[in-house]
């Protein structure tokens, strides 16, 4: 295999765990926030938009987590680099579901600055900050499981979930 395929095989499996788990879970917020504005004629975003900013996100951690401060306390108790990286990544799911109601007010407003006021002055924030709050509680629950992974190691970790994960061949011929 060469350099680059070796590379993008590598880059592809980091991003992935985090894209899926953000996949999972912007679609249950999606689905949440269809349930709590039903008979609303408020705009949800379709399964492409969360798909998309779930993709963000995951090349968001994988962005990161390359930064030299993001594991900041490796040998203090998980509950340490967890809630920093909560933190983190809830300032950066934040920013993307601000942006992205930005975004709905931008598209009826004359200027990015008028979107913004405008967004400021009429927004449903009581339902904004439920939603924040939903994004923290399952953020903090992907921080401490790639927090346990990172200590007690990928495959180890799946073992204990899934069971034992097939042993792999030595490479030795029967004979």
């Amino acid at each position: 295999m060469s350099e680059l395929a070796a590379r993008i095989k590598h880059e592809f499996m980091e991003i992935l765990p985090p894209t899926i788990f953000f996949f999972v879970i912007l679609h249950i917020v999606a689905i949440i926030r269809a349930l709590t504005t039903w008979g609303t004629g408020i705009s949800l975003p379709t399964s492409a938009s969360v798909t998309i900013t779930a993709l963000i996100l995951g090349k968001s951690v994988l962005i990161a987590n390359m930064l030299p401060f993001i594991n900041r306390f490796p040998e203090k108790p998980l509950i340490w680099n967890a809630s920093w990286k909560t933190a983190i990544y809830t300032l950066v799911a934040l920013f993307v579901h601000y942006l992205e109601h930005l975004y709905d007010y931008w598209k009826e407003a004359p200027g990015l600055v008028a979107a913004n006021h405008k967004l400021l002055a009429e927004f449903n924030w009581p339902h904004f900050w439920a939603i924040q709050i939903l994004l923290v509680t399952l953020i903090a629950n992907y921080c401490v499981l790639a927090e346990l992974a990172r200590v007690i190691g990928r495959d180890k970790l799946k073992a204990m979930f899934f069971g034992p994960m097939p042993t792999k061949p030595t490479g030795q011929a029967v004979g």
